[in-house]
């Protein structure tokens, strides 16, 4: 019988790495040919269960005009990405932080007053690597899978991680070509798992 397996992504990792790879970060097919990348021929994916924040809406005042700033979130991604089969999506909550001055203007030079546009909106994604946890934990507990193939960089989800081996799981831990895992995870991983970019 093939290998029953639940594919977990961070999607703020995720998405970040696609960024840096020049991939569509938003692209709901592509998220799901990335998910199914994660598993070998032997494997059957029982779910994919894919974590993220929706978009920030809301105002704030800006740092030097103190106009007001309209946040608006656009979400249509997530909610494509939710039909797709076998997709299961857990949603943390975005938390404005606010505004940041950009390295650039740092140190300050006499004579060039800041502007608004200095500045940048700094979020914060809250929830996730709990909900994360939460999964791994129901996983290990109903024994629905064999294999949980974990794509993240998160060091949080490291206590998640050894009660799934304790509970007779193993965990396969994505690694994108070209990035490096943090060591942590590494340790309580049973398989490094390399995958390419899906074309």
């Amino acid at each position: 019988m093939p290998t029953k397996i639940c594919v977990t992504l961070d999607g703020g990792y995720v998405r970040a790495l696609c960024k840096q790879s020049n991939k569509p970060p938003k692209d709901p097919r592509y998220i799901e040919k990335i998910a199914h990348a994660c598993r070998t021929p032997e494997e059957v994916i029982h779910r994919i269960m894919f974590y993220d924040s929706g978009g920030f809406s809301g105002t704030a005042k800006q740092p030097v005009s103190g106009q007001t700033k309209q946040f608006t979130a656009n979400d249509k991604w997530l909610h494509e990405l939710s039909y797709k089969d076998l997709l299961s999506i857990r949603l943390g909550v975005l938390k404005f932080r606010g505004f940041v001055l950009n390295p650039a203007r740092i140190p300050y030079t006499p004579g060039q007053p800041l502007t608004d546009t200095d500045f940048y909106p700094d979020f914060e994604q809250k929830g996730v690597d709990m909900r994360i946890g939460i999964d791994i934990a129901n996983l290990s507990a109903n024994r629905s899978v064999e294999v949980i193939a974990l794509a993240t960089n998160d060091t949080d989800c490291i206590p998640a991680m050894k009660h799934a081996r304790r509970s007779g799981l193993q965990i396969a831990l994505i690694c994108f070509h070209g990035f490096r895992p943090a060591p942590e995870l590494l340790a309580h991983t049973d398989f490094r798992r390399n995958i390419a970019w899906p074309t």
